[in-house]
């Protein structure tokens, strides 16, 4: 299975991702020249070359799977997909909201918008660029996100975005349509996958992950599959893990019928 291959965080470049392949898949990396202007321009160059791999991967009637550093990436993606004619429902599986906006956020970090920004948070910034047209609300679910702050919180109380437990993922419970998955491997309890950027205590042992993810794939429904993998370069400790969860994210995929 050919997969994407984006190495970033943000609109950093990240040369040492530590990216454990498993055996015999073959990994592209696009070409992409980022303008030399602020970090929106940055953002939304970095997104438009996604989104046109992902148009061209969607048009072939493959899967367009990326695996990158940020689910970020999965903005550009889901503009890519649009472009070929395909209008995606999200699931996105993470320890953190990732609904903060400019006016919420403490930290200042854009990768904590990454799902608001896509469902249209500031179009100006990001989707109208892109020519994005944001999901509707009732067909985006939010998985774990055991992370919340407050404005996060409140935002989901009177949204109509879902919010699921890992077990609660089921065929039923899932949007109708084709699929955008965000799969962010820091919803791994990160006593068992050291090295995280934004570590959550607690959460699911990657062997539940994977079975979850499983039954996502095995409704043949997904069109595009970001696999984020959100750490800090180093860390062999953790390659034995890392390279469990993409292979075991690769495999279920695979077998769904993609």
């Amino acid at each position: 299975m050919p997969i994407i291959y984006l190495p970033y965080h943000l609109d950093e470049h990240l040369a040492a991702l530590d990216l454990p392949l498993p055996a015999g898949i073959e990994a592209t990396e696009p070409v992409v020249e980022l303008p030399r202007e602020d970090v929106w321009a940055r953002l939304a160059g970095l997104y438009e070359a996604v989104a046109r791999v992902v148009e061209e991967e969607a048009r072939s009637g493959t899967v367009a799977t990326v695996v990158s550093g940020d689910c970020t990436i999965s903005i550009g993606m889901a503009a890519g997909l649009q472009r070929a004619g395909i209008d995606p429902a999200i699931v996105w599986f993470d320890a953190h909201g990732d609904l903060q906006t400019l006016e919420t956020t403490t930290s200042g970090y854009l990768g904590g918008m990454a799902l608001r920004l896509l469902g249209g948070y500031r179009s100006d910034l990001i989707a109208g660029p892109l020519g994005l047209s944001p999901p509707a609300e009732d067909r985006v679910v939010l998985v774990d996100a055991r992370d919340l702050d407050q404005a996060e919180a409140d935002y989901l109380a009177s949204s109509a975005v879902r919010r699921l437990a890992l077990g609660e993922v089921s065929e039923e419970t899932l949007p109708a349509g084709p699929l955008l998955v965000n799969f962010d491997l820091d919803i791994v309890d990160p006593a068992e996958l050291p090295g995280l950027r934004y570590p959550a205590a607690g959460g699911p042992a990657p062997a539940a992950l994977l079975r979850a993810a499983e039954t996502v794939f095995a409704t043949g429904r997904v069109a595009a599959l970001n696999v984020a993998c959100t750490w800090d370069p180093g860390h062999p400790e953790a390659d034995e893990v890392r390279r469990e969860l993409i292979a075991g994210a690769l495999a279920a995929l695979r077998a769904g019928g993609a």
